[in-house]
């Protein structure tokens, strides 16, 4: 994915205030909103100005934003750092009416659909999910009632996935200092992550948000889960792919053989003259859920290397005595 510069977008210093940064959103919304503006790819703009304007205005999103340092360029291939954001804890949970109540302490996990509008990079920085302010929202002082809800993301493997964990995570809780400068305050959560929970899925920590400041209904907390990438799976989903690697005489003759799955090895029957990128199916291999997940076995034939004599000899005998030519579909 590219990065994006929101500073360079909205013509500002890193150093900028709040101020200049509202200024200057204002000059550029009234320059780029399609409805108005004659300029080329208005459209395009406008949305780009939306978005950095909805990081450099929010104290949150600009603290850690700035942490990935002034390094890169606009435009520049990015890969957000490893666990990237996975310490920071934002006000906002989902959007509402997408919510279920919750007993302080429980544990639930919902899903909900994703934000639109925002760029990939957005999205791998603060989650795909639509948060908002909560009934506040954004800065700003919570009713007795409702306190605002907060988010933050956990990154998991696949494997913790499948079978169920509990973490205990440190989040860095954002706070507002009576001169309305940012503190980062470390805070500490436990939370169960069930078997089966998906990537981009959310756990709901109720009571875990903001604390009311008159005695009222805490917020709740929402963690979205990241997958972490898997060295032997590709996940879609509940689905699991892994690439076997076969030998040509298994793939020619038939052979059974030990696949590794999410709950262990399993044998798997290889049919003859099964060719390389062929998919077979384990049924219920995948993440468990109400309907489990299967796990696609992708078969890739290996061929050895020909770097003894008797290994050439092989070969030999093989372009000899076998008929076959691969390129005939090609009528060559």
């Amino acid at each position: 994915m590219e990065y994006r510069d929101y500073y360079q977008i909205m013509g500002v210093a890193r150093t900028a205030t709040a101020d200049e940064i509202k200024k200057s959103y204002r000059r550029l919304a009234r320059k780029y909103h399609p409805d108005v503006s004659k300029e080329k790819d208005a459209e395009k703009k406008f949305k780009e100005v939306q978005e950095a304007y909805e990081v450099l205005k929010d104290p949150e999103k600009r603290a850690a934003y700035d942490q990935l340092g002034s390094d890169y360029k606009q435009g520049q291939q990015f890969r957000p750092p490893p666990d990237w954001g996975s310490g920071f804890e934002f006000r906002g949970g989902p959007r509402q009416g997408r919510t279920r109540a919750g007993g302080a302490g429980a544990s639930h996990t919902e899903e909900f659909e994703e934000a639109e509008g925002f760029s990939d990079f957005f999205s791998s920085l603060f989650g795909a999910r639509g948060f908002s302010g909560g009934a506040a929202g954004g800065f700003g002082g919570a009713s007795a009632r409702t306190a605002r809800d907060h988010h933050a993301r956990v990154d998991i493997d696949l494997e913790e996935a499948y079978a169920g964990t509990t973490r205990t995570l440190e989040l860095k809780r954002p706070d507002l200092k009576p001169d309305g400068t940012l503190d980062l305050k470390v805070h500490t959560v436990r939370v169960t992550i069930p078997a089966g929970v998906t990537d981009g899925q959310l756990i709901r920590l109720a009571g875990q948000g903001e604390q009311s400041p008159n005695g009222g209904k805490p917020g709740d907390l929402y963690l979205e889960v990241h997958m972490k990438p898997n060295r032997l799976y590709q996940l879609e989903g509940r689905d699991v792919t892994l690439t076997l690697p076969i030998t040509p005489w298994e793939s020619a003759l038939g052979a059974t053989v030990t696949v590794p799955t999410l709950g262990g090895g399993v044998e798997m029957r290889i049919p003859p003259n099964s060719q390389s990128g062929q998919k077979m199916r384990l049924r219920g291999r995948g993440l468990p859920g109400q309907t489990p997940g299967d796990q696609f076995v992708q078969l890739k034939i290996v061929v050895p290397p020909a770097n003894t004599p008797e290994a050439k000899a092989v070969f030999e005998e093989m372009k000899q005595k076998l008929s076959f030519n691969p390129r005939a579909e090609l009528g060559v």
